[in-house]
């Protein structure tokens, strides 16, 4: 038997499933971020103890990143993405419910149940939209996390609307919850096999290399850790605009809640903006040109934002922050995905990395807050942006190619 031969309708129903999936993904993270200084207020603790309260997110991600090359080769993407996020969405009233109660260790349990299911439906996520990029045969996955970006945007703006009416929290992350829910059922029955363009005598062959001590050897490979460092400058970029911004803009430039709120959102929407027009650059410039200009955006935005004192000015830098951020992330999985038979174990070991950012930039980056500042604190994102930049040239395609292998042309039905 040879490779699966998809229908132009099947890969594209797939890629729209994808699409959803990605959105809801963001649309449920964000709908938490949102609401982080409400948060704080409810649980009445300082940086520092919200910081650890937050790590709970990142640990619980950590184990579900270390589990995910396995259960995705167990039951496919598909699986992984509704067990993960399936589960893990229902943390998040969880934690809410820790906040009204004014408990910590409420909020980090549920958090910790929110940062599993994100981590596995995270890597499932990506290796099926990276075997969607290779059916299509051009690089769309930024397009993926573009959709992730906007539904993270909608996730905050819906955030802010609740916060300014007063909606409690609990009741705000429940309904997020069921609608994430319903609309992940109906996109999953749309996804297709994460191997359809391997041939089935070369996975029967390959099996042997991809039992569960192969699928770590993936941290033996220096391609793959490079790959990782993009991904870990570029995520603390990101993650750390997520955790803290809207706290940076109240304390550091004097804005209330719902403006914090409203700063992270402009950033979102320019990392949107940045994530759909990345796929043209991507196809003209190649990867590593692209991820190199982005490190060199991000670096002044976030110059600007800690260091000029305007806050209009600080917002300018915020978009360029976003801009810069956008397109490290989705890249550096591509990159680990070139090859479909290692795709799972080397996007997890990626992930793993560059989650480390959400592992450790909570509690670190609330501490340097209470000490020097939220604005100053991140000073370190920007080393962390010049080591991705640095480290890009491992994101060269294998093989040499510019864009993703084209499966063959898709017909207009199945063969």
């Amino acid at each position: 038997m040879t490779t699966v031969v998809l229908s132009r309708r099947e890969v594209t129903a797939w890629r729209n499933a994808l699409f959803l999936t990605f959105a809801l993904v963001g649309f449920a993270l964000s709908s938490w971020l949102a609401r982080v200084p409400a948060a704080r207020d409810g649980l009445d603790v300082t940086n520092s103890a919200l910081g650890i309260v937050l790590f709970g997110l990142s640990g619980g991600s950590l184990v579900g990143l270390l589990l995910s090359s396995h259960l995705i080769v167990r039951f496919g993407s598909a699986r992984a993405v509704l067990l993960g996020l399936g589960i893990g969405v229902l943390g998040l009233p969880v934690a809410a419910l820790g906040v009204e109660l004014g408990s910590p260790l409420v909020c980090f349990l549920g958090l910790a149940v929110y940062g599993a299911g994100s981590g596995l439906s995270d890597v499932s996520m990506n290796v099926a939209g990276a075997a969607n990029e290779r059916a299509v045969g051009r690089n769309i996955m930024p397009l993926f996390h573009a959709m992730f970006s906007g539904g993270t945007v909608v996730g905050v703006g819906v955030g802010a609307l609740a916060e300014a009416a007063g909606v409690p929290i609990l009741v705000h992350l429940t309904t997020m919850a069921v609608v994430v829910l319903v609309a992940l059922l109906i996109a999953i029955r749309f996804f297709q096999s994460d191997t359809h363009d391997v041939d089935e005598r070369d996975q029967a062959a390959d099996a042997p290399a991809v039992g569960w001590r192969a699928r770590l050897g993936g941290w033996r490979e220096p391609r793959t850790l490079l790959i990782g460092l993009v991904a870990l400058g570029m995520a603390f970029a990101e993650g750390s605009a997520n955790d803290w911004l809207p706290l940076a803009m109240k304390d550091g430039h004097g804005l209330d809640n719902a403006g914090g709120a409203l700063v992270l959102a402009v950033f979102l929407i320019a990392m949107t903006i940045g994530r759909v027009l990345g796929v043209p650059a991507l196809d003209r410039f190649g990867r590593v040109v692209v991820l190199r200009v982005s490190a060199l955006v991000a670096v002044i935005g976030l110059t600007t934002l800690i260091f000029v004192p305007s806050t209009p000015i600080a917002i300018v830098g915020a978009v360029f922050w976003g801009l810069g951020a956008a397109l490290g992330f989705p890249v550096a999985m591509s990159a680990a995905a070139d090859d479909p038979r290692r795709a799972a174990s080397r996007v997890s070991v990626v992930s793993t990395i560059g989650y480390l950012a959400f592992l450790v930039g909570p509690p670190v980056l609330g501490f340097l807050g209470d000490h020097i500042g939220l604005l100053h604190a991140l000073t370190v994102v920007l080393v962390l942006v010049l080591i991705a930049g640095v480290a890009s040239g491992a994101a060269r395609p294998l093989g040499g190619t510019a864009a993703p292998r084209r499966a063959a042309e898709a017909p207009e039905t199945a063969g």
